[in-house]
């Protein structure tokens, strides 16, 4: 009985929760011009307004690029740090972890007022090298978790064995390291991905007229323009987090298979 009860509850706190993303695509069906619940009617307009609107594809098409270099940056550099911090005998590893934690400890808009004093004088507000790099910098931290936690699953004697059949080091990590940390790498890239694809307060801080993310463009129609097609927007951005999460549970559940 007591087991059945605290089920119940840790559902209703759950449905809680995820209730507002479920509400965002009646909203995004909504007839109606304005934003309303429950809908009144069901159409497809508010999603043809968003694809039809350059404003909208040029701040998707920005931040799908940003998203896309921002994943491989971080990767490679997060995946190199938390190997470094588990495999590597560094002096003030502490330190460095701290460090390579610290973005996430940081409140965004003290780093989007850093960056925007930083990147101004030197023209990258706006542009995506800057952007790449911020949103490089909140990603890190997500990829050296998740990369760390799997390598301190994988017994380092492997790595040895092959050292000791003649295999160098860099040989050793693609051939044995790499292939048992490939879940966990794609686990951490889809994070990198989400993390830049939906950042908003720091993209608020280094965007500009002419190059702004989508989150950024969100705000402003928010402010100035507010229609059911941010709720459109919206129901995107959150299909495309469902969808990367999915196909990553789906093909690490299908590798534990194997």
């Amino acid at each position: 009985m007591v087991k059945r009860s605290a089920d119940l509850i840790i559902a209703i706190v759950l449905l809680f929760l995820v209730l507002p993303t479920l509400l965002i695509l009646p909203l995004a069906l909504n007839n109606a011009s304005y934003i309303a619940f429950p809908p009144q009617g069901l159409t497809l307009r508010w999603f043809q307004a968003y694809l039809s609107d350059s404003d909208w594809r040029n701040a998707t098409v920005f931040s799908l690029e940003i998203a896309a270099a921002t994943t491989v940056v971080a990767t490679i550099v997060g995946t190199m740090a938390a190997v470094a911090l588990v495999r590597g005998k560094l002096p003030g590893k502490a330190l460095l972890q701290a460090l390579c934690l610290g973005p996430m400890i940081v409140p965004q808009i003290v780093f989007g007022i850093a960056l925007f004093l930083v990147f101004s004088p030197l023209h990258l507000t706006g542009k995506l090298p800057g952007f790449v790099l911020a949103h490089s910098v909140l990603a890190v931290p997500f990829v050296v978790i998740i990369v760390s936690a799997a390598l301190e699953r994988i017994d380092p004697l492997l790595e040895l064995a092959a050292l000791s059949c003649g295999a160098s080091r860099i040989r050793a990590f693609f051939a044995i390291t790499l292939p048992n940390l490939a879940p966990a790498v794609a686990t951490a890239a889809v994070f990198a991905f989400l993390t830049s694809f939906d950042e908003a307060t720091v993209a608020f801080f280094i965007s500009e007229t002419d190059g702004k993310t989508i989150s950024r463009k969100m705000f402003e129609d928010i402010d100035f323009n507010l229609t059911p097609v941010i709720a459109a927007v919206s129901a995107i951005v959150v299909a495309v987090s469902l969808l990367l999460m999915g196909t990553v549970h789906l093909l690490n559940g299908r590798r534990a298979q194997q």
